[in-house]
């Protein structure tokens, strides 16, 4: 049986692509932040809401879900009491999480120029 992606050339550009979501799940807010932070190691699910301050526990299953739909991240639920789940990059994962912490640096080692930018445009604009 034939998929709607068989002929369908994979360009992010189209709003047909199913790489558009994939994209959009990797390098939302929470998405990417995850992603960062599941680079070094894995972690339980309490301390990658810690790691990434500022998520719901709601906002963070669902990013974690869709990272997990989309084969980045790899959910591992141990038999333990009480409950404990782990999670961590795939190969795959950790390759687009490389390419994320690679954008985040150079964005953290240029926000003086960010800042004045900002300063010089809200200041042209009446001060916002």
């Amino acid at each position: 049986m034939a998929s709607d992606t068989d002929d369908l050339a994979f360009d992010v550009f189209s709003r047909r692509c199913p790489s558009r979501s994939t994209l959009e799940h990797a390098t939302g807010r929470w998405g990417s932040l995850t992603l960062g932070a599941l680079y070094g190691e894995g972690l339980r699910f309490n301390e990658l809401r810690r790691r990434v301050d500022g998520v719901s526990e709601k906002m963070l299953s669902q990013t974690l879900h869709a990272l997990e739909r989309d084969g980045l991240v790899l959910r591992e639920a141990q038999p333990v009491n009480p409950p404990r789940v782990d999670y961590e990059l795939t190969p795959l994962g950790r390759e687009v999480a490389g390419q994320l912490l690679g954008l985040i640096r150079l964005v953290e080692g240029r926000m003086d120029e960010v800042l004045a930018a900002r300063s010089r445009y809200d200041e042209a604009r009446g001060g916002r």
